[in-house]
């Protein structure tokens, strides 16, 4: 499903996009084969799609998390946030690129306990930073500390809410629509 766009959003394309993000779009494309319907729209303010890319490629690279936890955490983030777009991306890069195993990510698209523990704690963690606004209780912090992970994880989670907000932000606001490579993964709105 697609949410009702709540203002228009004219995206930015290749030909229309300052240059910087004429530079994402073009590179996205030429990389994945076609560029993201939420990359327009977030590209319609330059500062947002190149906050977006620098904040999910810095997660993606130092953030310390394998490929399945990095996905646990981007879908923890977006199901809290309630982005049905992102909700569709992730489950896709989960399933076919990230190796977030089957039963793991039915548990993170329900919001329910994930059967592996630690992946759980991850979850957990993610889900209580979004909710709280970056506020957990201490016995919070150890707790996900106890499971594994450490203070850069931390931070991590940190840094993805940060990217994970302006692109289900964007989203919500534009209604986007999920692309067709996520539509086997569309979430109800």
């Amino acid at each position: 499903m697609t949410r009702t766009a709540l203002m228009k959003i004219t995206p930015a394309t290749p030909e229309t996009a300052a240059p910087e993000v004429a530079e994402i779009l073009n590179a996205t494309k030429a990389r994945l084969g076609f560029i993201p319907n939420m990359y327009g729209y977030m590209g319609a303010l330059p500062g947002v799609l190149t906050g977006y890319i620098a904040s999910y490629n810095s997660f993606r690279a130092d953030a310390g998390f394998s490929p399945a936890e990095q996905e646990t955490v981007f879908l923890s983030v977006s199901r809290v946030n309630g982005c049905t777009y992102c909700t569709a991306a992730h489950s896709m890069i989960a399933d076919k690129m990230s190796g977030v195993p089957a039963d793991s990510l039915a548990a993170l698209r329900a919001g329910t306990p994930l059967p592996d523990t630690k992946l759980n704690a991850l979850a957990t963690f993610a889900r209580i930073m979004t909710e709280k606004r970056g506020l957990p209780d201490q016995s919070e912090v150890d707790s996900f500390l106890a499971a594994g992970f450490t203070t850069q994880h931390v931070l991590g989670i940190v840094q993805a809410i940060a990217c994970k907000t302006y692109s289900n932000y964007v989203n919500h606001l534009a209604g986007t629509e999920v692309d067709a490579a996520f539509t086997d993964y569309k979430v109800a709105s």
